[in-house]
């Protein structure tokens, strides 16, 4: 089996909400995603997504997945999409760097070796973790009291995990933590989650006037050195999300006890291959995760889901469904959730079939 042909499709993605806010005045309403079809000689198509959160979030764009593609395609002509270690080594010789480019292909060629050995690649990837897994919601950014009415309003859709965007005014952002554990109940969680936005002052500030508040704390501060010198100043939880982007900070947070939770995103570890690599080590070090991705549609979200469900479930903090964010549907098959839990198909591949109607014409084809 060889790859024959490469096409990448974009979608925009608005979102219900009409707009997702977090720290710095950062905001988005219409993502721009990029769809990839892998297709072989002897007839099997595998899809991939990459979404990245706008321009201004990680190194990454939109445009970028695109442009890299372009690139790193013609080299994958002619290859062995299910041998996805060697392809993963050929893409790394060929673009160093970008792994979110990397990303959508690696996925789409997961999607095709869940086909050929006729299963869903979360059993490939382990095997299925109970009937389904938990989920957790992003409140976007707004003011203290709209906030925990959004934390309210969702919980009562059977959400218990809320990521609450934080990292603005430390006095608003101590109001904020506030006001929504207000309206938590047993066996809920809330997690302050800065994306990188206090300065070390005003991190330090936030954790000790929220000290008797149930809540974990999520990347405080822009650099590693900074996250842990908060982390050693507070008795929260401790996660850690952008600055994990690959296996050396996972092994160097955890003999720092640098975090409690990270969070694997998988087209920053460049795919479902490197992405469930980090998961088994995070497995054996003990290190709770969030199974995501940086943003995404149909597509995006059942492979967050295979890789989620096959993680012990005891590991698994929690998993996003963001295709419940956005208005476009783009695959049929996709993973719903159901009263703040998901669960992956059962079908073969990522068990989902683009519409090609939503997709549209390619703008890009590799051959």
């Amino acid at each position: 089996m060889k790859i024959k042909r490469i096409l990448a499709y974009q979608v925009d993605l608005p979102l219900h909400e009409g707009a997702y806010k977090w720290s710095g005045g950062k905001s988005v309403e219409v993502f721009d995603s990029t769809i990839v079809a892998v297709e072989t000689d002897d007839g099997h198509v595998g899809y991939g997504e990459c979404c990245p959160l706008g321009p201004f979030y990680l190194p990454a764009y939109a445009g970028g997945v695109r442009a890299g593609i372009k690139e790193l395609g013609p080299h994958l002509i002619g290859q062995d999409p299910i041998q996805t270690s060697s392809l993963n080594q050929l893409m790394d010789r060929c673009l160093k760097g970008h792994p979110y480019v990397k990303s959508p292909i690696d996925m789409a060629c997961w999607d095709i070796k869940g086909q050929v050995a006729a299963m869903p690649v979360c059993e490939i990837l382990g095997g299925r973790w109970g009937e389904d897994f938990v989920l957790y919601r992003a409140i976007s950014q707004g003011n203290p009291e709209a906030m925990a009415e959004n934390v309210k309003m969702y919980r009562d859709e059977g959400y218990r995990r809320f990521q609450l965007k934080v990292g603005g005014n430390p006095d608003e952002d101590i109001a904020r933590i506030r006001l929504a554990a207000e309206v938590l109940e047993t066996g809920d969680k809330l997690v302050a989650d800065a994306n990188t936005g206090w300065l070390m002052h005003e991190a330090a500030r936030v954790v000790r006037a929220v000290d008797d508040v149930d809540a974990y704390i999520e990347q405080p501060c822009a650099t590693y050195e900074e996250c842990l010198s908060i982390r050693e100043r507070t008795s929260h939880p401790f996660i850690l999300d952008e600055i994990i982007d690959g296996i050396d900070v996972l092994v160097r947070g955890h003999s720092d006890g640098a975090m409690d939770v990270v969070n694997i995103k998988i087209s920053k570890f460049g795919g479902i291959t490197k992405a469930a690599l980090a998961r088994d080590l995070c497995v054996q070090l003990g290190i709770a995760m969030t199974i995501e991705d940086s943003w995404g549609g149909d597509v995006t979200t059942a492979a967050i889901a295979h890789l989620a469900h096959s993680t012990p479930t005891e590991f698994l903090f929690t998993a996003t469904d963001f295709n419940s964010y956005v208005t476009v549907t783009t695959a049929d098959g996709a993973p719903q959730r159901n009263n703040g839990r998901m669960s992956a198909s059962d079908k073969a591949g990522l068990g989902i079939a683009p519409k090609m109607n939503v997709l549209g014409k390619p703008v890009l084809e590799i051959n």
